[in-house]
């Protein structure tokens, strides 16, 4: 009999008691992908839908082949009228962009429909490893060992842009190298959006024969900003990332009435969109939940944000609850008007000004910027706390902005709370912890619907492949119906922005609609859990049990579902 300490040895490197028996968890797939119980191909039709690019004339101008080639119909996948295999095909797959837990089942589906007939190739690094052509091929035991496990780290990922001639041209050696048939680039709306660029370069005369090759996209990001109605629903990630932090958020609901002395601020990740934040908060009822855009549509100014925060302590106080928590989205700053405005001033003055800066201290740098700032953004930056204003002038990225995302939110607000506080009702006390809830929720083991989410995505991108479809981003939606499987066209999707000072052709980022099912259930009820401890703590994910099949609480209101369970 092996001894403790053999045991013990034996669960490194992924081998847990837990990791083995979610390698054993069975797979939801959606029914057109089975025939005789086992995973086949499938067509891809005319589903009657379509999508609407705002600037479709310089879209078409810009992507003549996709544009001519797919336009804007989404296709639907139906079950295979011939018997003809595919066979011979080399496909490749990245990831792009930050991690997300279930990318490892996207891989298992694109493998396990290609099939022993055809060719995976995993590549390293991301969008990077596709520029130096960093492949391997991906072998049976590769998929068993990394099934509903983690996030990304089987092949990595990074944040590379191809947007040079010269990165084009290493992607189209790298194609032609390994002899690719097709590449799939699992990310978010801008890696998505690189995969449309990517398809439009790759379309003709790559090949000896003349013929392209294929590029499509599947939808990730814990932001869940890649949605596009009823026929994107969410992107992966976002179930388990929310999960995970409702858990965290939940526990520490649960320890404020217990310890009746904390306000805990709590920031959590999901860059400029609020989802995961209002996601969280439906699942857990928070004393206070910000949503950055009820803040942009409403001009809330700073201070109007830190009154509404105190009126409710105040009012709990009185009413003998000294706690409570606080959700803060992670991109706020951003979505506060005068913020903005005043933050775009200063990146100028900061820039102009930059040698006088250097070597100063505060005050003398506030005195160089009263002159080059207007007198209220001036008047806003000087009522920031010190280590705040501190940290607006310095850390700029490659294109001369702050990097708001690392600015502590949830210590300024805090600050400015408990000032507010201390002149309002000096007889409250205002204790308080500051949390950031991010990298927890990004790489854990896929939650069940994640698991099922991504499987089947992967089957949808290996099936396009096997079909020939190139310029398409795999979708799955009617998740309260079994499931439809979707290939919507990239280049429709795409739309013309301002992004740094210049015209760029993104695909638009999906914010929280004041006018959503999600949202207005969110302000119908938040008075009441302002007042009263209403709160959820929901609990860690299941794989199995009696939550185990639950979807995101926004998806479910948003798409008009009538319960809270997937049924694929």
């Amino acid at each position: 009999m092996a001894s403790l300490e053999q045991y013990l040895n034996s669960t490194e490197k992924g081998k847990s008691l837990f990791e083995g028996e979610i390698r054993k968890l069975k797979t939801p797939v959606c029914k057109v992908f089975l025939k005789a119980g086992k995973i086949t191909p499938v067509d891809f039709k005319a589903s009657g839908l379509a999508v609407k690019s705002k600037d479709a004339l310089k879209v078409k101008e810009k992507f003549p082949h996709l544009i001519v080639k797919n336009g804007d119909k989404i296709l639907i996948a139906a079950a295979k009228k011939t018997k003809e295999k595919i066979k011979n095909k080399r496909v490749a797959v990245l990831f792009s962009g930050g991690p997300a837990a279930g990318g490892h089942n996207v891989v298992a589906g694109i493998f396990d429909i290609l099939g022993a007939d055809n060719t995976l190739f995993g590549i390293k690094a991301g969008p990077k490893g596709l520029i130096k052509g960093d492949l391997f091929e991906i072998k049976p035991e590769d998929i068993k060992r990394i099934k509903n496990t983690g996030g990304f780290d089987y092949l990595g990922s990074d944040r590379t842009k191809i947007k040079t001639p010269e990165q084009f041209e290493a992607v189209k050696k790298t194609c032609r190298d390994n002899k690719l048939d097709a590449l799939v680039v699992v990310g978010g709306d801008d890696s998505n959006t690189n995969a449309a660029f990517l398809a439009e370069y790759l379309a003709e005369h790559i090949k000896e024969d003349g013929s392209g090759v294929q590029v499509l996209g599947v939808p990730k990001t814990i932001d869940g900003d890649l949605q596009i109605g009823k026929n994107l629903p969410i992107s992966f990630g976002f179930d388990t990332a929310t999960k995970v932090f409702a858990e965290m958020v939940g526990n520490i609901l649960q320890d404020t009435p217990s310890s009746r002395k904390y306000w805990h601020f709590i920031k959590l990740m999901g860059r400029a969109a609020s989802h995961v934040a209002l996601e969280v908060a439906l699942q857990t009822k928070p004393a206070v939940a910000l949503i950055s855009e009820e803040i942009a549509e409403k001009n809330m100014s700073l201070n109007q944000i830190i009154e509404n925060i105190a009126r409710v302590v105040i009012e709990r106080a009185r009413n003998g609850k000294n706690y409570g928590v606080v959700v803060v989205p992670e991109g706020i700053i951003e979505f506060i008007p005068e913020m903005t405005k005043m933050l775009k001033e200063l990146n100028k003055a900061v820039a102009e000004h930059e040698n006088e800066l250097e070597n100063k201290d505060l005050a003398e740098k506030r005195d160089i910027l009263s002159s080059a700032l207007a007198a209220d953004n001036m008047t806003l930056f000087s009522s920031l706390p010190e280590y705040i204003q501190e940290m607006m002038l310095f850390d700029r990225d490659a294109h001369g902005n702050l990097q708001v995302s690392q600015i502590p939110t949830e210590r300024l607000l805090i600050d400015m709370v408990k000032k507010h506080i201390k002149k309002e009702a000096p007889e409250v006390k205002f204790a308080t912890l500051n949390h950031f809830f991010g990298y927890e929720g990004r790489c854990g083991v896929p939650s069940l619907f994640d698991a099922a989410y991504t499987y089947n995505l992967g089957l949808a991108a290996g099936a396009l492949a096997l079909a020939g479809k190139t310029g398409y981003m795999a979708s799955f939606t009617g998740l309260n119906q079994g499931g439809k499987i979707l290939a919507i066209p990239l280049a429709a999707l795409l739309n013309v922005e301002v992004r740094h000072g210049k015209d760029e052709m993104v695909i638009e980022k999906a914010l929280v609609e004041l006018d959503s099912p999600a949202f207005k259930y969110f302000i119908k009820n938040r008075e009441r859990w302002a007042k009263e401890d209403l709160f959820n703590s929901p609990g860690p994910r299941q794989l199995w049990g009696p939550s185990a099949n639950q979807m995101p609480i926004t998806v479910a209101l948003n798409q008009g579902y009538k319960g809270l369970e997937f049924k694929i």
